[in-house]
């Protein structure tokens, strides 16, 4: 197995570079793994492929508006910080934008608000000690961070937010959930089909593309997730009741077969609080997940690698192309795919 093997081409102008209105009308590609074919709809259409008794298990993380303008002090230079990961109460891991941001050098923020370089990691990473918490400063100071390859303006930053975003912590969305609307999870209710909640705090390192030429060399990034006692049990019942249990993001993924991993003999999950470096790569058992909804992936990426681990490298990179003749749109902006 090669990264090599999990390239595509897309055009890039198929990039999406703004969501479309409402949420739930953009397009569905529906692919059956068990015989390759496909079916093209609108998301809206989604509750055809359900039964009573499914359940929908949907993250509720909450993108933080994590990228934090700067001055350098002295001499009032500019800089940027994107908040990736709370270590402390005042104390981030975060990526550095801008010139000479070495141990000791002080930043100053809207608001009165200052912080510190306190250590240099890989890169660009940076330890930042705010002089206050920053959390009740965010709102005010900080600007949702969009993905490197969207490069159109966001008028109204809630739309790279699911309508159900509760719990903040994220610096991506969870962008499949965010093509559901009131109107379609009313509708989806009313059909007999549940939802379950989850948190799994995104990071940024989820854009990062495979650089090894091995992926199983591939440094995973390490996220934060939670899946409560009670969804648990729900999750624990429907599969015992004979439902499926359909996993609303790669997200949602992850954070299932985490708390597969350890389930006691008997239960499908088990509750989980913590973080999760799962990698899933094909030749991954898969204990949860029955069916999962998800966008388009970036090429070489660990989420092309788990959808492809998921149905199959070479059947995915199929139905990619297809989608790619096709003409649907790609990455967090873009359409969907529901694969059964």
């Amino acid at each position: 197995m090669r990264t090599s093997d999990f390239d595509y081409n897309l055009p890039k102008e198929q990039i999406a570079q703004s969501p479309v209105t409402p949420r739930h009308d953009s397009r569905l590609l529906v692919l059956n793994r068990d015989n390759g074919e496909l079916d093209h709809t609108r998301f809206w259409d989604i509750d055809q492929y359900f039964v009573p008794g499914d359940l929908l298990v949907i993250n509720e993380t909450r993108v933080i508006p994590a990228r934090i303008y700067a001055k350098k002090q002295p001499g009032g230079g500019k800089a940027e910080l994107l908040l990736l990961k709370k270590l402390g109460p005042q104390t981030w891991r975060a990526l550095g934008g801008g010139k000479g941001l070495k141990v000791g050098r002080r930043l100053s923020i809207e608001d009165g608000l200052e912080a510190e370089i306190i250590e240099v990691l890989d890169g660009p990473e940076r330890l930042v000690r705010f002089d206050d918490p920053i959390e009740p400063y965010l709102e005010r100071v900080g600007h949702v961070p969009l993905p490197p390859y969207i490069h159109k303006k966001l008028e109204d930053p809630e739309r790279y937010q699911t309508i159900y975003a509760s719990e903040p912590g994220s610096a991506a969305a969870p962008t499949a959930g965010l093509h559901f609307t009131p109107e379609l999870m009313a509708k989806l209710e009313g059909k007999g089909v549940s939802f379950a909640r989850l948190t799994l705090h995104v990071g940024l390192d989820t854009f990062a593309p495979v650089t090894e030429k091995d992926p199983t060399q591939h440094k995973i990034h390490t996220e934060w997730c939670e899946l409560s006692p009670e969804t648990a049990a729900q999750i624990n019942q429907v599969r015992r009741d004979g439902g499926r249990i359909i996993a609303v993001g790669t997200t949602s993924v992850r954070t299932l077969e985490t708390a597969a991993q350890d389930a006691p003999e008997g239960q499908l999950v088990a509750a989980y609080n913590g973080p999760t470096k799962l990698f899933i790569l094909p030749g991954f058992e898969f204990r949860a997940v029955d069916a999962m909804i998800t966008n388009f992936h970036l090429p070489k990426s660990t989420l092309l690698m788990l959808v492809s681990a998921f149905v199959s490298r070479e059947l995915i990179l199929e139905t990619y192309q297809k989608a790619v003749t096709a003409d649907y749109r790609f990455f967090s902006f873009g359409d969907a795919m529901l694969i059964l």
